[in-house]
């Protein structure tokens, strides 16, 4: 057998080898581009952490807005009831057509959301659900919940009071408290000489009793000017006056 023979492919086989070397080629510039990038984004990563430098999101003031759009739901337009009414009145009642084949659901690709960078710093006061997602350990459902505590707090004082949203236990809870700080400017109060107790007991810091003996209260002087008011009923605690403090508006 001469040694040439060895080297000797058929033109199927040539096209196969030609095949093959082509996929291994685009195979290896796609290694090396994905790994000169990850090289880039590390490299990025440590320059900014050995320079201090911290990105810091803000989102919008949606103070009030998010309020209205949780727990409401959309009203049917005018129209469409009718627009049904007709379709139905105008069906024969001895018609017995054969329904029509059912309409496929369109399939919607899962997009992977993209996750900040170590080092960047979230304001928990103005940050809606697609930026709260972005923080590594936070999904749709945690998203959502941070945002309603949120309103029915009227903002965070402490980046500590994400403990207390249902489902962030202490070790979820360790791993989110680095990725936030809170803005106390950003904070809404409640008017103590002006809402009634139904209003003021909405508020997770306050029971109905508190909120009723603020409304008594107020009735008999007329105007609270301060927690030293409040302090001479025994409803409230020092740990109360500490919680709400943030909370409270005295004007």
């Amino acid at each position: 057998m001469d040694w040439r023979d060895l080297l000797y492919f058929s033109k199927g086989e040539r096209r196969a080898l030609t095949l093959l070397l082509c996929l291994i080629t685009v195979s290896w510039i796609l290694l090396l581009q994905t790994d000169k990038k990850r090289m880039l984004i590390e490299a990025q990563t440590e320059n900014r952490q050995a320079s201090g430098e911290r990105q810091i999101i803000i989102g919008k003031d949606t103070s009030g807005q998010q309020t209205e759009s949780v727990g409401k739901e959309s009203e049917p337009h005018p129209n469409k009831t009718k627009n049904t009414l007709k379709k139905k009145s105008s069906t024969p009642a001895g018609n017995n057509s054969y329904p029509t084949s059912k309409k496929r659901k369109r399939y919607t690709p899962y997009t992977r959301t993209e996750k900040y960078t170590p080092g960047t710093l979230v304001e928990l006061n103005t940050a809606d659900t697609t930026i709260l997602k972005k923080v590594p350990g936070i999904g749709s459902a945690f998203a959502l919940r941070i945002v309603k505590y949120r309103e029915l707090l009227g903002g965070f004082y402490d980046v500590s009071q994400l403990a207390e949203v249902y489902g962030i236990d202490e070790e979820r809870y360790e791993a989110l408290a680095p990725w936030f700080i809170a803005d106390t400017l950003r904070i809404r109060r409640l008017e103590v000489n002006i809402l009634p107790a139904t209003a003021l007991r909405k508020h997770p810091y306050l029971d109905y009793r508190q909120a009723k003996a603020i409304e008594q209260l107020r009735e008999q002087k007329s105007r609270l000017s301060g927690w030293e008011n409040l302090q001479l009923i025994e409803e409230f605690t020092d740990t109360d006056k500490k919680r709400l403090t943030p909370y409270l508006s005295f004007k």
